[in-house]
């Protein structure tokens, strides 16, 4: 998915530059159908100082490509110039000709890229059409930081499944929850709203029924001005327990919800519920229980890029047990919620082999780290 630069000409401006180009490739991110959020910055230096010319970002709906806009916004300053570019250039034609040709039409004189497109019609293709070009490119620049904006994306062109983050927020007595009682807050209310704001990344939200039983969620972002990007809600519902009554029932028809059912067609349970407007993805059942391997690359072939797995217990047990994790979002609060919880089956002392910690940030009292699978 990327590499260490293989040139040597590569500059402390390469790297500012394509810092602000990943960085600009987040606004779009989940918002660009089955295309990566890319981005473009299109530099040139007349002698005053390196200046942008040209910036691009995916399109919503993922047309047209960042390179596309960036070109069109610096017109003819685009020849000598500098193309900053998140992901591998696009070498075949599909709606629109190649990214790669493009920037060889518009006289780009040199090109640095981030991460390399794990896509066949494109991996290497867009290099070389660019050096065939005699335009000198650059790659792997700031190559892991791109990948993990664009981890969604290069998780289902390798793996072809969705990209799955497994969010937990723990107290500081390792617990999810109290077994009974209802809803505890575990943490503050900076992290809840950095969990909608990941929901909101995220083209699909999924918990267990034990989670809709016990706490009765929405699963919606209830940010003002993103609600309208909550993600489609999905419930590992074997038996069909999901009540009518339910809010995520009672609001089937504004957020898309699918329930992961074992259960035939013509279950009266099922008629019910589709009649509100729940949909029921494919299933198949594996010892008594869903397959989630199955389950997940269904959901790569709908176009669904980024799983986040927000409850419970046994819900992230059994990704976890799958090796369907990825990423692990473990937000730890401040106190102790005692009596009888529910143990979270990863704490800050006790994370899973095979992951390491890469980012670290405080809300208020609250704790987050966030941990990638090594793969």
């Amino acid at each position: 998915m990327g590499s260490e630069p293989d040139g040597t000409s590569v500059t402390t401006l390469d790297r500012r530059m394509m810092a602000a180009a990943i960085r600009l490739s987040k606004r779009n991110t989940g918002r660009t159908a089955s295309n990566p959020s890319v981005a473009t910055l299109i530099v040139r230096d007349e002698g005053n100082g390196a200046a942008i010319v040209g910036r691009g970002v995916t399109a919503l709906g993922g047309r047209p490509h960042a390179e596309t806009v960036a070109l069109d916004e610096a017109g003819e300053a685009a020849r000598g110039a500098t193309a900053y570019v998140t992901l591998e250039p696009c070498a075949h034609h599909g709606r629109t000709p190649p990214c790669a040709r493009a920037l060889v039409e518009a006289g780009v004189s040199r090109v640095v890229v981030a991460a390399t497109d794990p896509d066949p019609r494109v991996s290497g293709r867009g290099y070389a059409i660019l050096r065939e070009a005699g335009i000198t490119v650059e790659t792997g620049v700031l190559a892991e930081d791109a990948a993990h904006a664009m981890a969604d994306y290069l998780t289902q062109r390798v793996h072809h499944r969705p990209h799955v983050t497994l969010k937990l927020a723990v107290s500081a007595d390792g617990a999810i929850g109290r077994r009974t009682g209802g809803q505890v807050a575990v943490t503050g209310a900076l992290v809840r709203a950095q969990v909608h704001l990941l929901r909101a990344r995220s083209h699909a939200v999924l918990v267990g029924i034990g989670t809709v039983l016990a706490d009765d969620p929405e699963l919606t972002c209830r940010i003002e001005g993103l609600k309208d990007r909550s993600p489609i809600r999905v419930v590992l519902d074997r038996r069909l327990r999901t009540p009518p009554s339910s809010k995520l029932v009672r609001d089937a028809g504004r957020v898309p919800l699918w329930l992961a059912s074992t259960r035939p067609a013509e279950d009266p349970a099922r008629r019910v519920l589709a009649a509100a407007g729940v949909r029921f993805p494919a299933v198949v059942g594996s010892n008594d229980a869903i397959a989630l391997p199955e389950l997940l690359e269904d959901f790569a072939a709908a176009g669904i890029q980024a799983v986040m797995v927000e409850g419970g217990a046994e819900t992230a047990r059994s990704f976890l047990a799958e090796d369907l994790v990825d990423r692990i979002a473990l937000y730890t609060g401040a106190k102790n919620i005692g009596g009888d919880t529910v143990t979270s089956p990863v704490t800050m002392e006790a994370v899973p082999e095979g992951f390491v910690q890469t980012r670290f940030m405080r809300y208020g009292g609250d704790e987050y780290r966030e941990y990638e699978r090594i793969r």
